[in-house]
C-alpha cells in the first residue's frame, strides 16, 4: 500500500478480534516503524508502554477506561508518553552518527533551546507523540491491521498504574489488530477553503 492510500485507509477501528495475536516480529517491525517519526533536535522523546497484562488492561477498561473495548481486545495496546527532559539526558547520543562539527553544534543549542521553557518542553513532548502515534497507525494500515487512538481513559490514574515519571506526559493510547466491524463513514472533512490561509490570517 503505498503512502496516499494508506492515509485514506486509516480509520479509527472500535471492534477488534479478541484471539488475534501478533506475533513478535510483526510487533517489533510497527514499533521500529514508529521510533522513524521526526522530533526536534532528534530528541526522541516518546517512550512506549506496551499494556501487555491483561489483568492490567481489564483494570483500565473497566475502571478507567469508559468501557472501551478495544483496550482489552486489541492485539496491541501502546501508550505513548514522552519525556519532556530528554534535551537534557546524554544529548549527545541523539547526534552519535552525525559529523563532529554538526553534532557539536546542535547538541550546544538543546540546553539553551529548552532550560527554563516548560512550556516548550511539554509541547515539543507532545508534537513527538502525534507524530509517533500518526506513524504507528499508518504503519499498521499498511500491514493489513486497523487502529484506533484513545484518550477517553483517566490520565491521572493511569499515571499511578505505569508509575508514570513527574518529567513524563502522557499521550494517547493506540490500539493495534484485526478489526471485526467497518469503521462509521466518516462524518464530513472541513474544506481546504474552511482550514488553508495564505501567508498568514
Amino acid at each position: 500500500m503505498n503512502t496516499i492510500d494508506a492515509i485514506y485507509a486509516r480509520r479509527a477501528i472500535k471492534a477488534y478480534d479478541p484471539d488475534h495475536k501478533l506475533t513478535a516480529e510483526v510487533e517489533t517491525k510497527l514499533l521500529e516503524a514508529a521510533i522513524q517519526a521526526p522530533t526536534s533536535f532528534n530528541i526522541q522523546h516518546w517512550r512506549f508502554v506496551i499494556l501487555r497484562d491483561p489483568d492490567l488492561r481489564a483494570k483500565i477498561r473497566k475502571e478507567h477506561g469508559n468501557d472501551q473495548a478495544q483496550m482489552t481486545d486489541a492485539s496491541l495496546l501502546v501508550l505513548i508518553t514522552a519525556d519532556t527532559l530528554a534535551f537534557a539526558k546524554s544529548p549527545e547520543r541523539y547526534w552519535q552518527n552525525a559529523p563532529k562539527e554538526v553534532a557539536d553544534l546542535l547538541v550546544g543549542w538543546m540546553g539553551p533551546f529548552h532550560e527554563g521553557r516548560e512550556w516548550l518542553q511539554r509541547d515539543e513532548a507532545q508534537r513527538s507523540i502525534g507524530m509517533a502515534a500518526q506513524t504507528l497507525m499508518l504503519a499498521a494500515t499498511d500491514m493489513g491491521y486497523q487502529s484506533c487512538p484513545m484518550i477517553g481513559f483517566d490520565i491521572d490514574e493511569v499515571a499511578k498504574l505505569i508509575n508514570l515519571p513527574d518529567d513524563h506526559v502522557m499521550g494517547p493510547m493506540i490500539a493495534i489488530g484485526k478489526g471485526t466491524k467497518d469503521a462509521w463513514p466518516k462524518p464530513g472533512q472541513l474544506t481546504l477553503d474552511e482550514v488553508t490561509r495564505e501567508n498568514g490570517f
